[in-house]
């Protein structure tokens, strides 16, 4: 098992800008990909933080992500617009596409708007937490590339395809939902096959449809859906409104982001953003939800639990511990950066003091 050293946010996100940067995308650009990529670890989600930046840097290398889009939006209804991404990193249209569902719902009350021609967009949390903090309500989904398969089926179709929504809290915790439609999201397989740690049964087969706990054999397999037939039900319905809907590739088409270097993913998207003082005034939604929060602090605890939680807020206490405290980030993944700083020129990280 892989030891693990502390690094401040700061440094980690400065040096994945220098890295973006070196496969050709803009200051900016690159500003958005590393602060996304590490806020994802400052909120515990290291499956999607700075452990990927080997993959999209070797995708972009490749020439099978686009560093310099030319990203067009154009609306096509009353609230709902279309963005063709241009095969960027999936971060910037999405987040692009959130503002401007945005827009569409600050004049029509809600606002849609499908994407196509991305790519791996990251965390999905990123784009609820990016509305809750213009005060809208969201509900995002993606596809993404085979490691499920249909009910009945032995082999990988469906994407992991995970869904976000939040609702802000007002002065109280917002609600934050990033859920994958496996029974643990694939990255976190992949970090513990590359850390060489095992993975509980009941999450994965292998390539030959066994059951296994080994958590390389088990990211080359497929992965289990959440809740059996539900959670195979639900990802059919993300495939359908991001793939389908988008004029993204759908139906087993998504290409692999760490197996599959022949073209472009051509992923897809979908955001909603909802504003929350359509049926009453914005300070009585806000106090209604922070009602909501007292009762959940107010509900008894299940044994050998301390508290119940709004969903979003463990992630968001291990923020600010992580914050204050540095992350961890394994020796593995700092060999890889450390490799990546070598070959590209760039400064080394250090480890915090």
């Amino acid at each position: 098992m892989s030891g693990q050293k502390l690094l401040s946010a700061g440094d980690l996100r400065e040096f994945a800008r220098s890295a973006f940067k070196s496969a050709g995308l803009s200051e900016s650009d690159a500003g958005v990909v590393g602060d996304d990529l590490v806020k994802a670890n400052l909120r515990g989600i290291d499956s999607h933080g700075v452990s990927r930046i080997p993959m999209y840097l070797e995708r972009l290398d490749r020439g099978l992500v686009n560093p310099r889009p030319d990203m067009k939006v154009t609306k096509v209804a009353g609230a709902v617009a279309h963005l063709d991404a241009d095969n960027a990193m999936g971060f910037l249209p999405s987040h692009l596409a959130m503002d401007t569902a945005m827009e569409l719902a600050a004049d029509a009350g809600i606002g849609m708007v499908g994407v196509n021609r991305s790519t791996h967009f990251g965390m999905g949390a990123l784009y609820a937490l990016q509305a809750i903090e213009k005060n809208y309500v969201s509900m995002i989904y993606t596809n993404s590339s085979p490691a499920i398969a249909m009910w009945g089926g032995r082999t990988a179709f469906l994407g992991a395809s995970p869904v976000a929504a939040g609702v802000p809290g007002g002065k109280s915790a917002p609600f934050v939902m990033d859920m994958a439609m496996t029974v643990i999201a694939r990255g976190k397989i992949r970090l513990a096959a590359m850390r060489g740690e095992p993975i509980a049964e009941g999450l994965a087969l292998d390539v030959e449809g066994n059951p296994t706990t080994d958590a390389a054999k088990a990211f080359e397999g497929v992965c289990l859906p959440f809740g059996g037939v539900k959670g195979s039900v639900l990802g059919t319905m993300m495939d359908l409104m991001s793939g389908v809907l988008t004029g993204a590739n759908y139906g087993g088409d998504v290409k692999s982001l760490y197996f599959d270097h022949s073209e472009p993913q051509n992923v897809g998207h979908l955001f909603f953003a909802i504003r929350p003082d359509l049926f009453m005034a914005m300070t009585d939604f806000e106090a209604r939800m922070e009602e909501f929060n007292r009762r959940i602090k107010a509900l008894p605890c299940a044994a050998g639990c301390p508290e119940v939680l709004m969903p979003g807020e463990p992630e968001a206490r291990t923020e600010a511990k992580r914050t204050a405290e540095g992350i961890p980030v394994t020796d593995n993944v700092l060999a890889d950066l450390a490799a990546i700083a070598r070959d590209r020129g760039l400064p080394p990280l250090a480890e915090a003091a």
